[in-house]
C-alpha cells in the first residue's frame, strides 16, 4: 500500500493517511468521520498522489442572519396585527353601543310612544346612513370576514328597512291624525276656559276674506303637514289652498320644483287625500313654468313664464291659457329672493285680489308690487318701495299690505319690513317666524283661513297669523 497525500483538501479540514483510508475532522467540533477509500498513483520520483472531495465544515453564519431579521420582521407584522385587532375591537364596542341606542329609539317609535314626524324620520335615516358607511369601511379594511361585523351589519340592515316600514305607515295617516286630535282637544279646552272668561277688548273678531283687522301682531308655532309628493329631493316650490275669498277651501295644490323649472302640480280634492298622497290630479303647466312663485286663486294658477317676464294662467289643464308680458320686471334669476332661485316674479293672492312681486332694473332690484287682473292678467296699478328683494328670503300680501321676511338663523326668519299700498307707507317690523328646515322657498297668505302656507326644503307647513286691531295701524319707521 502507498501513501497517498491528498491534492487538495479544504483548508479548514485536514487529511491523513490510515491503512489506505482519508478522515477527516471538523475543527473546533472535534468531530471526525470517514470520507472514502482512494487508490492513488506514482510519479516519476516515486510520490504517490490521489485526490478526494472533503464536506464544507463551514458554519453558515450569512443564513444564520438572514433567519435572525426574518424572525424580527415576522414579529414586528405580528405586533401590527395585534395593535390592528385591538383598534377593530374598540371601534367595533362604539358601534355596537351606538346600535343598540338607535334600536331602542326605533323601537319606541315602533310602540307609538313619541309623538314623531317626518323630521324625526329623516334624522334617524341620517344616522342609520352615517353607521353603514361606518361598518362598511371597516369590513373592507379588514381584508376578510368577520363574524362580528358581519352581524353589526346585517342588524345595521334590518333597522333601515324598519325605519322606512315605520315611515311609511306614518305616511298613512296615523300619526298625523293623533296630532291633530291632541290639536282638537287643545282647541275644546281653550274654548271651554274661554266660557268663563270675557272677551279681550283689544283683539277684534276675524271675518275671513275681508280686512276688518289691523297688521298682523305675531305668527303661531310651525304645522308640519307632510313631504310634498315628489320627496326629499324637490326642495323648491309651492302649496296651499284657493286665495280667491270665499273658494272652495276643501281644495289643496301642491307644485314641488327642481329649483328653476315648474313641470306639474298636483290638485286634491280634501285634506285627507293630501296627507294619504291620493286622490288627486296631475296638472303640467303647458310650456313650463320657471320658480317657486305660483299661485292658485279662483281654481287658476299663475306663475312666471320660463325663461321670460311673462305671467302665465292656468286653469287646471295642461297648456298655458294666457301668458302676458310684466313691464319692466327683471327675471332669470336677476333679482331673486337670498334663499330661492329664479323667485323673480312671485305671484300672491289677499283679500284684495291678485298680485305681482317682482324687481326692475329701474328700481335697482327694489321691491315692486303690481295688483294684476286675474282674467286679462294687465297690471292695474304698480308701487315701488325702497327695499332691495334680494337681501329678503321671501315675502306675501296681506290685505294689500307687503311683509317682507330675512333669515336670522337656521332655525327662525323674522318679517323684518312691510309696505302698505293704501297709505303708500313703508315700516320695520321685528315678527320671529320659526321654521322646521333651513331655507325658506316660498310663501302664501289665505286669506280665507288667515294661515300662511310655507315650502321649507320640500316640506309642506302652515302658520296662524294673529293681528292687531284696526285702530292701530301705524307702522314703526
Amino acid at each position: 500500500m502507498h501513501l497517498c497525500f491528498p491534492d487538495s483538501f479544504v483548508d479548514t479540514s485536514k487529511a491523513f493517511i490510515c491503512y489506505g483510508q482519508y478522515f477527516t475532522y471538523a475543527g473546533n467540533f472535534g468531530l471526525s468521520q470517514q470520507i472514502q477509500n482512494s487508490t492513488g498513483s506514482l510519479d516519476e520520483l516515486g510520490v504517490c498522489h490521489c485526490s478526494s472531495v472533503l464536506p464544507d465544515s463551514t458554519f453558515p453564519a450569512d443564513r444564520f442572519e438572514m433567519l435572525e431579521m426574518s424572525n424580527q420582521n415576522m414579529t414586528i407584522t405580528v405586533e401590527q396585527q395585534i395593535n390592528k385587532i385591538h383598534h377593530y375591537e374598540i371601534t367595533l364596542n362604539i358601534y355596537t353601543e351606538r346600535l343598540a341606542n338607535l334600536t331602542k329609539r326605533v323601537e319606541v317609535m315602533e310602540m307609538g310612544g313619541l309623538s314623531y314626524t317626518e323630521l324625526d324620520f329623516e334624522l334617524v335615516k341620517l344616522e342609520i346612513r352615517e353607521m353603514e358607511a361606518l361598518v362598511l369601511q371597516l369590513k373592507s379594511s379588514m381584508n376578510g370576514t368577520n363574524v362580528q361585523v358581519e352581524a353589526l351589519y346585517l342588524e345595521m340592515r334590518n333597522l333601515s328597512i324598519m325605519v322606512s316600514q315605520l315611515e311609511v305607515y306614518d305616511k298613512n295617516n296615523v300619526m298625523v291624525i293623533r296630532r291633530e286630535i291632541a290639536a282638537l282637544k287643545k282647541r275644546l279646552e281653550d274654548c271651554e276656559k274661554n266660557q268663563t272668561m270675557k272677551p279681550t277688548p283689544h283683539l277684534p273678531q276675524m271675518h275671513n276674506g275681508t280686512c276688518q283687522h289691523g297688521y298682523i301682531m305675531n305668527i303661531s308655532k310651525p304645522f308640519v303637514v307632510q313631504l310634498n309628493y315628489l320627496g326629499s329631493g324637490y326642495m323648491y316650490g309651492g302649496w296651499g289652498r284657493d286665495s280667491l275669498p270665499g273658494a272652495n277651501q276643501d281644495v289643496q295644490w301642491v307644485a314641488p320644483s327642481n329649483g328653476r323649472i315648474l313641470y306639474s302640480y298636483r290638485i286634491y280634492n280634501t285634506y285627507n287625500d293630501l296627507l294619504i298622497y291620493k286622490y288627486f290630479t296631475d296638472n303640467n303647466t303647458g310650456n313650463y313654468g320657471q320658480g317657486g312663485g305660483m299661485i292658485m286663486f279662483n281654481k287658476t294658477m299663475y306663475f312666471n313664464c320660463y325663461e321670460s317676464r311673462s305671467i302665465c294662467k292656468n286653469s287646471q289643464g295642461n297648456k298655458v291659457e294666457l301668458s302676458v308680458n310684466l313691464p319692466n320686471a327683471a327675471y332669470n334669476n336677476r333679482f331673486s329672493y337670498s334663499s330661492s332661485e329664479y323667485q323673480d316674479i312671485d305671484m300672491a293672492g289677499d283679500e284684495e285680489g291678485l298680485w305681482a312681486i317682482y324687481s326692475t332694473e329701474e328700481n335697482a332690484g327694489n321691491f315692486v308690487i303690481s295688483k294684476i287682473d286675474p282674467k286679462s292678467l294687465v297690471v292695474k296699478q304698480t308701487w315701488t318701495t325702497a327695499q332691495y328683494k334680494p337681501a329678503a328670503t321671501n315675502a306675501f300680501m296681506v290685505c294689500g299690505v307687503l311683509y317682507v321676511t330675512r333669515a336670522i338663523s337656521t332655525k327662525q326668519e323674522e318679517i323684518f319690513y312691510m309696505y302698505d299700498t293704501k297709505t303708500e307707507k313703508e315700516g320695520w317690523l321685528s315678527i320671529p317666524l320659526e321654521k322646521p328646515k333651513e331655507k325658506v322657498q316660498s310663501l302664501s297668505y289665505n286669506p280665507n283661513d288667515h294661515k300662511l302656507y310655507m315650502y321649507n326644503d320640500g316640506y309642506l307647513v302652515n302658520y296662524d297669523l294673529n293681528f292687531k286691531p284696526p285702530q292701530k295701524d301705524k307702522p314703526e319707521k
